[in-house]
């Protein structure tokens, strides 16, 4: 067995700002699990630098290169074959680079396992919802430009706290879309939310407020859902089932945002998607600026688990990076192109 990772880095086409970090390029990591003659293919996208409990890209490739690949790798010398990616989310650790490390890994063998049963994703996961589309994008950038929100179902809007002025009040009403109001951990108090909602102008559709205060501060964010009408979504706040229960004991939210990148890998994420709606909660499945591989998967997994509105829609990328993957009939249904790994930085092989 063989594991190859590479880096990449592309430039989005629309840049969005958070509160704290701005997003106009992404570093992806992608990793070739091979062996005898089949190939899976798994994807991250690490964001800059750690932030709000997410770890950064260096941290990331540490975890890979030093813990997960050299884990797996030892597993294949034990049992003589490769560990099933159902295995993968017990190699997680403690660290926060833990649960991206293993994504990456269990993806890779998802889509070699499939193809070498000559199946595809859809024989994994059957859709069983239409589930619609939810797009990103920010009122902290200089300039507030005309949106694309052909098919999308809603809009999570960046924000940061403080009343909205004229130019961020006309913005939202142009979306004509649902918005989620997404203030990445930026809140100090209820009046830093609670501002902001009353200047936002009538017509405009707004669902909800995201994760407005610090990672597992489930207190202040039940204060503030006490107080609104619509939603408290947590997104931050979510990276095992422990969280969801915390979430609905101190009724906390109503909506979550379930990360398989965040949430060490597809097999945790499809069990918290299930649990999060036995418990009431209304789950959606969230991404991290993925290409079209790793996109595809969350797609996959929304449709199988949720019809709540999901960051499945595809990330526009600067021209160049386009064609980056080609068709196949099994597994994933993508494999990377030759040109693109030869873009790419090659950072660790083993096996």
């Amino acid at each position: 067995m063989r594991m190859t990772l590479w880096r990449t880095e592309e430039q989005l086409r629309q840049p969005v700002s958070a509160s704290r970090q701005r997003h106009d390029a992404r570093t992806r990591l992608l990793l070739e699990v091979e062996h005898d003659g089949v190939s899976g293919y798994g994807e991250v996208d690490p964001q800059p630098f750690s932030l709000h409990g997410d770890p950064g890209v260096a941290n990331v490739i540490h975890e890979l290169d030093q813990v997960v690949l050299v884990q797996v790798h030892g597993a294949f010398e034990r049992e003589g074959d490769v560990p099933s990616w159902t295995r993968l989310a017990r190699f997680a650790g403690p660290r926060d680079a833990s649960a991206p490390a293993v994504t990456v890994v269990e993806m890779a063998l998802l889509d070699r396992e499939l193809r070498l049963a000559s199946r595809g994703l859809l024989d994994q996961w059957p859709a069983r919802f239409d589930t619609p589309c939810q797009v990103t994008t920010s009122l902290l950038d200089r300039s507030l430009t005309a949106f694309d929100t052909d098919g999308a179902a809603r809009i999570r809007v960046k924000t940061a706290p403080g009343a909205l002025d004229a130019r961020a009040r006309d913005f939202l009403r142009s979306l004509e879309r649902p918005v989620l109001l997404d203030f990445n951990c930026s809140a100090e108090s209820d009046e830093d939310v609670l501002d902001q909602l009353a200047s936002v102008p009538s017509g405009v559709e707004l669902v909800g407020v995201e994760q407005p205060f610090a990672p597992g501060n489930v207190v202040d964010h039940a204060r503030l859902a006490e107080q609104l009408e619509i939603a408290v979504s947590l997104d931050e706040g979510v990276r095992n089932l422990r969280d969801l229960e915390q979430i609905v004991r101190y009724r906390a939210a109503s909506l979550v945002c379930v990360k398989p990148a965040r949430v060490g890998g597809y097999a945790n994420a499809r069990t918290m998607l299930e649990r999060a709606k036995e418990l009431g909660l209304a789950p959606y499945v969230g991404g991290f600026f993925e290409s079209e591989l790793a996109r595809g998967v969350n797609r996959t997994l929304a449709c199988h688990t949720t019809n709540e509105p999901s960051d499945i829609g595809e990330v526009a990328i600067d021209e160049g990076s386009e064609g980056d993957f080609t068709d196949t009939g099994t597994g994933f249904g993508l494999v990377p192109t030759k040109q693109l790994l030869e873009r790419s930085v090659l950072v660790t092989s083993l096996g």
